[in-house]
């Protein structure tokens, strides 16, 4: 099988004490390739064929694995592809934003199952606290309805919310979530779901995305800048989501803008001038319409010179940004994505370029330097939602460097 095209996957190690960590590399071989027989999976991993067939066993005794018909091809022996199955594992994400709330089950390959969405009332989170738990109550029970084993293959609950994390701030700034960000929101969440809950900012969640089911498949470079109401980076560095020592890497909304002698504006934080918050703001909607993103693609899709005025702007601002990403991390790609209507998102794209020079542009280049994601309001929660199964069956080197100096006391 696959003679014909390389097949994508990392490494394992034959290093004694690393089982965890090779089943979480052929798990991942397996969800980059579709279907791979034993032979595959040690030569893509470079594991023995007797620890392959090992972990084979172990992945289909525990449901996560099935083989399928053998294939003859040649006069050598027929080899048995092996695929994930859907059902093996379940997750639940929730995204939390400042107006709305939605939430997300996922099965083991990432696809969506089940969702739901609710505004949040006024009052902070001690009101909205239990629209969250009814929201993921009924998502659960619509889940249950569609894959009855999904109540015994719960690996977790992600949450999605906008950041910065830990910082001051007034707990009247639109722009933060202050008081929800002093809530004790994972004890409670935990509390009332008997799941295991995670949190990350929005923009992280968006890169989980792209990285699991998205643009970022199969990649470990890249740079997801997420805008939605506002502006931030998720950064996958060597296959990992780097998250930053309190959990605010790629804040990038917070960076200063550049001055602009000619229309007279002034430095401020980017997302001011670089998110849905501040198009709404200038076309004068309701950030907490329900049908907010369709109002934006209408007007988007007319000759207006608002929205004009905005891209244009947007463009000169990510133009720059773009850059600086690209000097700093040298990743394979930039995605551009979020919680933004498709029109608006081709609109800027194409105001974008062409890139500003950068070391980026180089003749091995096989994949565009900006190309776009998911252009979808659920983003952020099919983001939350993948957070668990990524952490649960990811290979993760900070894992395996773990076990190797656990492995050398």
């Amino acid at each position: 099988m696959n003679e014909m095209r390389p097949i994508r996957a990392k490494s394992g190690t034959n290093q004694e004490g690393t089982s965890a960590h090779n089943r979480r590399v052929m798990i991942d071989a397996l969800r980059l390739n579709g279907q791979l027989s034993r032979a595959d999976l040690a030569r893509a991993t470079a594991l023995t064929k007797q620890t392959v067939s090992n972990i084979i066993e172990e992945l289909e005794s525990d449901g996560l694995v099935a083989s399928l018909a053998a294939v003859r091809k040649g006069r050598g022996q027929p080899s048995t592809p092996y695929r994930l199955v859907p059902e093996g594992a379940f997750a639940i994400g929730l995204q939390i934003d400042r107006h709305v709330t939605r939430t997300i089950a996922v099965d083991l390959i990432g696809a969506v199952l089940a969702r739901g969405e609710a505004n949040l009332p006024a009052g902070g989170p001690e009101k909205g606290v239990g629209t969250i738990l009814d929201l993921i109550a009924r998502t659960r029970h619509d889940l249950a309805g569609i894959a009855p084993q999904s109540r015994d293959r719960f690996v977790g609950l992600g949450i999605a919310m906008p950041g910065p994390f830990g910082i001051d701030a007034d707990a009247d700034d639109p722009w933060m979530m202050a008081a929800w960000q002093n809530f004790p929101l994972l004890e409670t969440l935990s509390a009332g779901t008997g799941l295991d809950v995670r949190l990350q900012n929005d923009a992280a969640a968006a890169a989980t995305a792209e990285k699991m089911v998205g643009a970022a498949h199969g990649l470990d470079q890249a740079i997801c800048i997420y805008l939605g109401y506002g502006l931030g980076a998720g950064l996958i560095l060597n296959g990992e989501l780097y998250r930053g020592a309190n959990g605010n890497a790629g804040e990038i909304g917070m960076i200063l803008s550049q001055p602009r002698a000619a229309s007279g504006t002034h430095r401020a934080p980017l997302e001011h001038r670089v998110s849905i918050a501040s198009l709404s703001k200038i076309l004068g909607l309701d950030p907490a319409d329900p049908g907010l993103y369709r109002r934006i693609d209408e007007i988007a899709g007319g000759p207006d010179a608002r929205v004009t005025a905005w891209v244009e702007d947007a463009a000169f601002e990510l133009q720059a940004a773009i850059q600086t990403l690209e000097s700093i991390f040298d990743p394979q790609t930039v995605i551009l994505c979020g919680g933004m209507p498709p029109g608006l998102a081709r609109l800027l794209m194409e105001a974008i370029h062409p890139l500003l020079p950068s070391i980026a542009e180089h003749r091995a280049r096989s994949i565009p330097r900006l190309q776009l994601g998911f252009t979808d309001p659920w983003a952020v929660a099919i983001g939350a939602a993948a957070e668990p199964i990524s952490r649960t069956f990811d290979p993760r080197f900070s894992a395996i460097l773990k076990t190797a100096t656990a492995g050398a006391v």
